[in-house]
């Protein structure tokens, strides 16, 4: 009688179970943040409590903060996680850039660049889906760039409010945006580099067949 043997070792089992997880602290954190999307833009565009969501906008960046410490901390990284907090990023600076656009905060020209750069990226995908790759792994420059963007937003909001920091706000809002917005559009260049590399070097699952 001959005894089943796994085809993983129990170390690797562990792992992928890990990495299945969805309630997870870091992914309640990322699902919250979701929620304040919507209560975000109510707050600038419905009811312009300013202050509301100025507080909102900093507790969100601090959350996005928070929750890699803690998936790291807790070990409690997941794919889900991995799926969702760049796309909550990404979901909480195009509403708030939209939001500020609407109330005139921000120009429409610093508008379109930033979410043309996410756009063009995000018609890149199918490049790496094609292949059977997984997207390119996240910049630690570009995390920094949206670091910046979503500390330059709450500020430029600031800068606009009726309140004795209202210079300071502004100030500082728009220094971190340049920077930010700068930083923002050299990644973007570099994954495009990158999708463009693979285009060209990695043969499609079609094209691979036909070989």
């Amino acid at each position: 009688m001959q005894l089943a043997v796994t085809s993983e070792p129990p170390d690797a089992a562990v792992e992928q179970a890990g990495a299945d997880r969805i309630l997870t602290v870091p992914n309640a954190l990322s699902v919250l943040r979701l929620i304040g999307v919507p209560v975000l833009l109510w707050l600038l565009l419905v009811r312009h409590a300013d202050g509301w969501a100025f507080a909102l906008l900093i507790v969100s960046g601090f959350t996005d903060f928070l929750d890699g410490k803690l998936a790291r901390l807790l070990d409690q990284s997941s794919r889900l996680g991995a799926l969702l907090d760049p796309f909550v990023d990404r979901l909480y600076l195009v509403a708030t850039v939209l939001g500020l656009l609407l109330r005139d905060i921000l120009p429409w020209p610093v508008v379109v660049v930033l979410i043309g750069r996410d756009l063009v990226l995000t018609a890149t995908l199918p490049i790496y889906r094609r292949r059977g790759l997984a997207p390119p792994e996240v910049i630690y420059l570009g995390k920094a760039a949206t670091f910046a963007l979503m500390s330059a937003l709450p500020w430029l909001l600031a800068g606009d409010m009726d309140w004795p920091l209202r210079g300071v706000g502004h100030a500082f809002g728009w220094a971190l945006l340049w920077w930010g917005a700068v930083v923002y559009v050299w990644t973007g260049l570099l994954y495009l580099g990158k999708a463009v590399a693979v285009a060209r070097t990695v043969p499609s699952g079609e094209q691979a067949h036909h070989i």
